[in-house]
């Protein structure tokens, strides 16, 4: 099982000093999707004093941040933590004293480690975030904005809703995507559209920056990441990718179940790629973090952290593309197309952009 480190635990008063909120970092070895994280209180007699929680989280290697709402306490001693509840287990993280009236500062001591000065807040990223600002962010909390994502249509298919002739069976549907706690699900089911070709569509579901009121789109030098839920089905090919004008395309993944342990990335604006293959890490189910530097000197491509492929080529410091995240299915031709109408299913948490 994959654990869960604490890295910050942090409480910032309101100006009454009796409400705190609190910032809460963690991180995990390997991508871990938990039922509930949440700062636990406990008062001098054990009362259970909890923040709300949220439901449903990725926790990365890069780190999860959870900032809760104000709560107010009484004068006195508390002991407050980090918890998660996983496969209906709850874990606890090192505790820290929060102490609130009679000159208290509300600055955790003890044995999360040294106090950080109140209203602070310090990650400390390392590798290809250090020195780089959030520029952009998506937890997928529902509803799935209008504004900023496109679910309906997209440039990069040659009717809108469905492209064939790239060896796709997909036929965009709105509703096949869903966001709930911070993750999106996207489903693919045999449709009742048929393509061009003459086979049957599945129905499948798509989300892009491009044709929306926000219109976001990375540029180079931007470092790019999400966390995903590889998928299990045969004809699953999901993937997470740039595109503007006709092209621009940078794929951060490509999978396909029926090579369970490989990633495939592509620098099509100057055509580079590799595949690759791990299978301590990379598995149907397996959450996994996956990043792209856009370099004009060289694409990088991250998987938990660790870069895993260089194409010293980069891109163009012009560069500049909308974000697809999807769920295609093979047609067949490169990989095997389904050979059950059962559901297939991609799941991703956050994506994040920094500059």
């Amino acid at each position: 099982m994959a654990q869960v480190t604490q890295d910050q635990l942090l409480a910032i008063p309101s100006d009454s000093g009796t409400e705190f909120s609190v910032v809460l970092t963690v991180h995990a070895e390997v991508a871990l999707l938990v039922d509930v994280l949440t700062v636990a209180v406990r008062d001098a007699l054990g009362a259970v004093l909890d923040f709300p929680g949220v439901y449903g989280v990725v926790i990365p290697p890069t780190g999860y941040t959870l900032r809760t709402d104000q709560q107010a306490f009484a004068p006195g001693r508390y002991t407050i933590f980090g918890a998660y509840q996983l496969d209906d287990q709850w874990f606890d993280l090192p505790s820290a004293e929060l102490v609130v009236g009679a000159g208290g500062t509300g600055a955790p001591i003890g044995p999360a480690g040294p106090a950080i000065p109140v209203g602070t807040v310090s990650t400390a990223p390392t590798g290809p975030t250090a020195r780089r600002t959030l520029a952009w962010a998506e937890d997928f909390n529902a509803p799935i904005s209008a504004r900023r994502w496109n679910s309906s249509t997209t440039s990069a298919y040659q009717y809108g809703t469905h492209n064939p002739a790239d060896d796709k069976l997909d036929w965009l549907h709105p509703g096949n995507v869903t966001a709930a706690g911070g993750v999106v699900t996207f489903t693919a089911r045999p449709g009742s559209e048929l393509l061009e070709n003459g086979r049957r569509a599945w129905d499948t579901g798509l989300l892009t920056t491009e044709g929306t009121a926000e219109g976001f789109q990375v540029q180079a030098r931007d470092y790019l990441e999400t966390v995903v839920q590889l998928p299990a089905g045969l004809g699953a090919w999901p993937a997470l990718w740039t595109w503007r004008d006709g092209g621009q395309e940078i794929d951060t993944f490509e999978y396909h179940p029926d090579h369970p342990a490989r990633l495939e990335f592509t620098n099509h604006v100057r055509l580079r790629q590799s595949a690759y293959t791990n299978t301590a890490v990379l598995a149907p189910l397996q959450w996994i973090t996956i990043g792209t530097f856009y370099g004009t000197s060289s694409v990088d491509w991250y998987v938990n952290g660790t870069k895993v492929y260089s194409d010293h080529s980069g891109v163009p410091t012009s560069w500049r593309a909308f974000l697809i995240l999807n769920l295609s299915v093979d047609a067949g031709r490169y990989h095997p197309a389904p050979t059950l109408s059962t559901p297939l299913t991609f799941r991703a948490g956050y994506l994040r952009v920094w500059r």
